[in-house]
């Protein structure tokens, strides 16, 4: 066909969603060898809106056009034909090759202002929105009856010049502590994660648990001032940790067991494992704490590796001492390569979650960083970070819906 004997047009329809409409439109064009450049549909509570751009010849558009407007009378629906020019078409194709962006907003109630706010930034960054996709079930209408979380996924496409701008705008936004906003882009490595770091204490489980065994020997307050102190850096974490696990000495080890047993096991958890497990994920806990409740969580929960520290313990007592490596942020980084080189797949294929500053090594090196209801400063330097819902608002970073997630249980 000649390039000065063609037509583009695009066909708009919509109305209520029917079984086989498309079907049947498409055939139209099938049957005077129309050739589709593009389309796309998008369906809101049984409302059809589709978009085709067809190419065809000027002695056969006319009666295509007529064909449709026949069969959409039939349907009772609406169909408008826009005629596109080269121009046009070809500054689409264009823009096709700009880099693409994936921003998702969530929170226990998302709002127009919160829709307004991020769709402005998106807006004023030059950036176009290509599509819209509600992630978790359905909004009820009961008063009574509370959404656990809502998700919307924007596509965005388009060339930014300076990425922390958008990111600062929409980090102004979940500071308000009202929704999680991540900001990704959209490309190879994020459609094929295929492993995710946890840290445990105050990720996983909702406590310290050094915490919790200095109560039980009686020394809790000593071992907080200690944490003060290496929280506002006059120690670091390996002499706070050595300072902390000597003052265990003498604990029996069946405390261990009592406070495993009790463990306050965040949010989310169960699910967000029970789905990861499904998809294909593999797990890992990589922790500041230690070994024993680290193994809990695994067996309880079906985590595939364990990496944390070693309490060393003589006639059923604590010793004070610990064996092997300390895990610190810069270990926990370390076995975050290792693993990605044991399963044999890229960094940008990982997944790093945790709340303190020594989780920082890893959320900067794995392909997304996610800070957990994290502290101030590592809420400050992480990319992405989720602090209004429970651990399984993680899924829908990694752009799962909630409708896949339901299939995947079943």
């Amino acid at each position: 066909m000649k390039r000065d004997n063609i037509e583009i047009i695009q066909m708009n329809i919509s109305g209520e969603d029917k079984p086989g409409m498309t079907a049947v439109l498409t055939d139209i064009l099938s049957r005077h060898d129309a050739f589709i450049l593009d389309i796309g549909q998008a369906n809101i509570h049984r409302s059809l809106t589709l978009g085709i751009l067809f190419m065809t010849t000027p002695d056969r558009s006319g009666q295509i056009m007529k064909e449709l407007l026949f069969k959409a009378t039939e349907l009772d629906i609406n169909i408008r034909f826009t005629p596109i020019t080269d121009e046009e078409y070809n500054a689409w194709v264009s823009g096709q090759g700009k880099n693409r962006y994936i921003i998702t907003l969530m929170g226990r109630k998302v709002t127009a202002g919160h829709i307004a706010r991020v769709t402005r930034a998106i807006s004023d960054e030059g950036l176009n929105i290509d599509d819209i996709n509600r992630l978790t079930g359905r909004m009820p209408l009961d008063e009574d009856e509370r959404a656990p979380k809502t998700c919307i996924e924007f596509s965005v496409r388009g060339t930014i010049d300076d990425k922390s701008r958008i990111q600062d705008a929409l980090m102004k936004l979940t500071n308000t502590g009202e929704v999680d906003i991540s900001f990704q882009k959209d490309g190879i490595f994020r459609r094929s994660r295929r492993l995710i770091c946890f840290d445990m204490d105050s990720t996983l489980i909702r406590t310290e648990v050094i915490d919790e065994l200095a109560d039980r020997a009686g020394v809790g307050d000593k071992v907080r001032e200690i944490t003060e102190r290496a929280m506002r850096g006059e120690i670091d974490f390996r002499e706070s940790f050595r300072e902390r696990v000597a003052l265990l000495k003498g604990l029996d080890v069946s405390v261990m067991e009592d406070i495993a047993n009790n463990l306050p096991i965040t949010e989310g958890v169960d699910r967000m494992m029970t789905i990861l497990k499904r998809v294909g994920y593999k797990t890992a806990i990589l922790s500041g704490g230690f070994t024993y409740f680290g193994n809990y969580l695994r067996s309880r929960f079906g985590f595939d590796y364990v990496y944390a520290n070693e309490l060393e313990v003589e006639d059923g007592k604590l010793t004070g001492r610990y064996t092997g490596e300390i895990v610190d942020g810069q270990r926990k980084a370390e076995l975050l390569r290792l693993l990605c080189q044991f399963e044999n797949i890229d960094i940008q294929q990982s997944v790093a979650v945790g709340d303190g500053a020594n989780d920082l090594p890893m959320l900067n090196i794995a392909g997304l960083g996610i800070a957990f209801h994290a502290k101030p400063k590592v809420r400050a330097t992480a990319s992405q970070a989720i602090s209004t819902v429970g651990l399984d608002g993680i899924l829908y970073f990694l752009g799962l819906k909630d409708s896949w997630v339901e299939k995947a249980k079943s």
